[in-house]
């Protein structure tokens, strides 16, 4: 079993639901890791409601990290970046760092270029709200939920074991993946369908009708549900994942494209078979995603 004190840096809805998760696992199940919770936040209410959970809360990251063995990231992807870029200068002596940023590449770029006597790992738990903040945060938001990881030059056999005891008390599904690949796949499975939802809600909302709203069902609701994911945090998202994002772009206006051209010359025979297609391939997703979630519960 091992141990190490533990520094959760941003305690929002993921930061938060981590937190939680390894509290409660110390209290009712009786687990020994982490020995001791450390919350870095620069917002006082955040902190104030974490002294429940944290043995010691600051808003200063430099006395935040200094006798941390595991550094826990959890805040927007270009600050992820920025505090590890001080990483050396506060902790000369380093350590263990895993992050949950939303986007790769960047971030395990600088992993990567940390001096040789840290251990670091890129994470995205692919899990989450449309609401953010602390007050969001569950203690079940990575049950059963996959969890990826991304490996650089600074990942060692320690902090990969560290990381997996982790997953494995928060019940989350560990999924090594290349940075590129990580974050070309979430461009076309997340921040792709955001800017679909977007683009649908304001073309709705451009209607000018009340009666919209009224007349609308869990169809539009089920598909604009992700516009209400908060912009920052999609800002920060779109514009370190800028390149895939803008490929992924490109394949769906081509698909748009044809589409309209099908519909546009009145052409029921391919427009038929373009419907068709895409139920096949929405059954064929489904039957896969059901045998994600069995296989998780087994």
């Amino acid at each position: 079993m091992l141990q190490a004190k533990v520094t959760i840096v941003g305690l929002g809805l993921m930061g938060g639901s981590l937190a939680l998760a390894l509290r409660l696992a110390q209290r009712v199940a009786q687990r020994p890791f982490p020995t001791h919770i450390t919350v870095v936040d620069t917002n006082p209410a955040t902190r104030r409601a974490a002294l429940r959970l944290a043995d010691v809360v600051t808003a200063d990251f430099a006395e935040g990290v200094a006798e941390a063995e595991l550094i826990i990231l959890a805040t927007p992807v270009r600050t992820v970046v920025s505090l590890l870029k001080e990483l050396a200068a506060v902790r000369p002596d380093g350590c263990m760092v895993l992050d949950l940023g939303s986007t790769k590449q960047d971030i395990c770029a600088v992993m990567a270029a940390l001096p040789a006597h840290f251990a670091a790992l890129g994470g995205h738990p692919m899990c989450g709200k449309e609401t953010a903040g602390f007050s969001s945060a569950t203690p079940d938001l990575y049950r059963d939920k996959t969890f990826v990881l991304c490996r650089n030059r600074r990942t060692t056999a320690r902090i990969e074991a560290l990381v997996l005891e982790l997953l494995t008390i928060v019940g989350a599904n560990p999924l090594f993946l290349p940075a590129a690949v990580h974050d070309e796949m979430v461009a076309a499975i997340s921040h792709l369908p955001y800017l679909v939802a977007g683009s649908l809600l304001r073309t709705a909302a451009a209607l000018d009708d009340e009666r919209l709203w009224t007349v609308s069902a869990s169809g539009f609701r089920d598909t604009s549900r992700v516009s209400g994911t908060d912009p920052q945090m999609m800002l920060d998202i779109l514009l370190t994942n800028k390149t895939a994002v803008l490929q992924q772009l490109q394949r769906y206006q081509e698909e748009i494209t044809a589409v309209t051209q099908l519909l546009a010359a009145d052409d029921e025979e391919n427009l038929a078979a373009w419907l068709a297609e895409t139920q096949a391939e929405y059954v064929a997703y489904r039957e896969k995603s059901d045998e994600r979630w069995v296989m998780s519960d087994e």
